[in-house]
């Protein structure tokens, strides 16, 4: 054991990789894909799977089912309860993940190559066997009715569900993928194994793999773990329509500071516009403290510490999103300004200097991205699910660059929409009242 800790000591202090990431296409005799960086300098291995539905295959009436699945699959496989589990995993130095997300469930594993063989077999009973004991059923209901009734009383999380409900109504993406009190009460062993039968098949599997391994023992790698999956899924659900049109909506609650989440229909992730709109996003209202909305809301009149804006490009929508945070008796100015800033921005566009500056900061942050071998895998992952080319990690940055003012000003005047901008108000804002 003292070996392994000195190793995951060095894993996890590692510093980025300095050679270039080389992705290498696998495929396995049964026919599973992955991607795959090969790094032999530590004997570690980074895996990320990932299932395209998520908790968008929620059966109806058992909104939460497949988040609960997700929470409940290391608490108990096989042979073991979730204690003889975890001394399992413990044992051999493995990190197990498992997540849930509204188009995805995501599993991720590291472990060291003299444990990999063992590591992977107690993985592998973790994906195909979960248990779902009526203990740990209850343990993991009871965590997520209390983040439930916690979510009741934060604001940030209050304007976020109002956003989703009125953008997207009774499509899934409306609602929190943790459920309601009403429908986790509700879920039952049986829903959780239809929700793993459905959401955990190999038509929606996406793998992406870094580290010291071969593409060969990869490819023996992935049908020992995932070979024996159900073919075929939980039908795919379609695209949702974007319902919500401009205006103001309060939400009153007792607090100084009133919570602002704001957006508008935004922009797919494929569209040949899309590294345009990325920039334009970067120099109205992205990371950093430059951006036209940190400059004119925050430095020029200190209404607020941080306003961001963020392109959300779903798999089945898409939205251009914003928040701030702002005393109640300012944050009707601050939202004057954003809109303005909007407005602005749609109407005059940005300048070259601004564009040249944004490409900077965004070709050069780029690389540091790739800190680790689970940052890497989770990214190629990523890429996967998104339709990009395998050789997108070395090209990116050209499509950066490639952007000129000319375009960007064009899907600047064709996007951004002020009076289709909606603000969802959380608090007791002074001078503000609903419009809808």
């Amino acid at each position: 054991m003292i070996r392994i800790a000195a190793l995951l000591t060095a894993i996890f202090l590692a510093g980025p990789l300095q050679a270039e990431i080389k992705v290498q296409d696998v495929k396995s005799p049964s026919g599973i894909k992955a991607w795959l960086v090969e790094e032999h300098s530590i004997p570690f291995v980074s895996l990320e799977i990932r299932f395209k539905g998520g908790a968008n295959l929620d059966a109806p009436g058992k909104r939460g089912v497949t988040n609960m699945m997700m929470g409940l699959i290391e608490e108990g496989a096989g042979n073991m309860d979730a204690r003889a589990f975890a001394a399992a995993q413990e044992s051999l130095a493995a990190s197990y993940g498992f997540g849930a997300y509204n188009d995805s469930v995501s599993i991720s594993a590291k472990f060291l190559t003299e444990n990999r063989d063992k590591a992977v077999d107690l993985l592998r009973t973790a994906i195909l066997k979960p248990r779902f004991d009526p203990d740990a059923i209850e343990r993991v209901r009871a965590q997520i009715l209390s983040n439930i009734k916690s979510d009741k009383t934060d604001p940030q999380t209050i304007a976020n569900r109002a956003f989703d409900k009125a953008a997207f109504g009774d499509h899934p993406y409306g609602s929190s993928l943790q459920g309601t009190l009403k429908s986790v009460a509700g879920i039952t062993r049986d829903d959780l194994v239809a929700a793993h039968r459905g959401a955990l098949a190999r038509d929606r599997l996406y793998v992406g793999a870094v580290g010291d391994i071969t593409a060969d023992e990869l490819a023996k790698l992935l049908d020992e773990l995932l070979g024996a999956l159900p073919a075929k899924g939980a039908p795919m659900i379609g695209r949702a329509d974007y319902q919500l049109k401009g205006g103001v909506t309060v939400i009153p609650f007792d607090t100084p500071q009133s919570v602002v989440v704001f957006g508008q229909k935004g922009i797919t992730r494929d569209d040949p516009r899309f590294f345009d709109a990325y920039i334009l996003n970067q120099i109205l209202g992205g990371s950093g403290f430059n951006s036209r909305l940190m400059t004119e809301v925050r430095e020029k009149r200190g209404l607020t510490y941080g306003v961001y804006t963020y392109l959300v490009p779903m798999d089945l929508a898409e939205t251009y999103m914003g928040q701030v945070s702002s005393a109640n008796d300012r944050v009707a100015k601050a939202i004057e300004v954003i809109r303005d800033e909007w407005t602005r921005a749609a109407t005059k566009g940005v300048t070259a200097e601004e564009l040249q500056a944004a490409k900077t900061y965004l070709t050069g942050a780029y690389p540091l991205r790739f800190d680790g071998n689970g940052p890497i895998a989770d990214i190629m992952v990523g890429m996967q699910m998104q339709g990009l080319p395998i050789d997108y990690i070395a090209t990116r940055n050209d499509k950066i660059n490639a952007v000129t003012l000319e375009s960007i000003n064009k899907v600047a005047r064709e996007i951004l929409h002020p009076d289709q901008l909606h603000f969802f108000v959380v608090g007791q804002p002074v001078g503000l009242t609903s419009t809808n």
